[in-house]
């Protein structure tokens, strides 16, 4: 596992094929750290999918409220419209590219209206870059990242199994 500076910053996101170490960068973008941790506190990210997934571009999750695998909500059509039970984030724009391995605050058209949902960059966007909020980066595992199964949404999801605060993690 990668060397993890500031617990308190850092997501332990597990996938089928191992961890992924997340570190978030709360200085630039701090709501958007602040609204992962809460999720991953609340236990909401756990079983949510990947609903979609472009090969060479990016990996999105995080709808918490119809994407959890396990809910009785879960419904693979809805996955990818929904939130969580919070209120939308403000945009968090910096000058931070969207290189490989770091994580965007996925949105409707409206610049104001990340929640939930997240994309980890399988490659450098940079025609993202001011368009979406950079909020974190993977440190460690992102081989396991590049193993996500691909689909709008795929056939058969992967999903993040569970996810945690490293400072919580005993």
């Amino acid at each position: 596992m990668a060397d993890i500076k500031d617990p308190e910053n850092t997501i332990i996101l597990t996938l089928k094929d191992g961890e992924v170490v997340i570190e978030l960068l709360a200085e630039v973008a701090p709501k958007h750290a602040e609204r992962m941790k809460q999720l991953a506190r609340d236990k909401a990210y756990d079983n949510v999918a990947f609903h979609r997934v472009i090969d060479g571009f990016m990996a999105q999750t995080g709808d918490v409220e119809n994407a959890n695998m396990e809910s009785p909500n879960y419904n693979p059509r809805r996955s990818g419209t929904g939130g969580s039970q919070y209120p939308d984030l403000p945009a968090e724009f910096s000058k931070l590219p969207h290189d490989r391995g770091t994580l965007g605050a996925a949105r409707s058209q409206n610049p104001n209206s990340a929640n939930s949902q997240f994309f980890i960059n399988f490659r450098d966007n940079h025609f993202l870059n001011g368009q979406y909020t950079v909020y974190g980066r993977v440190i460690s595992g992102m081989e396991h990242v590049d193993k996500i199964t691909r689909g709008e949404p795929p056939a058969n999801p992967d999903r993040m199994i569970t996810v945690r605060v490293a400072a919580d993690v005993a």
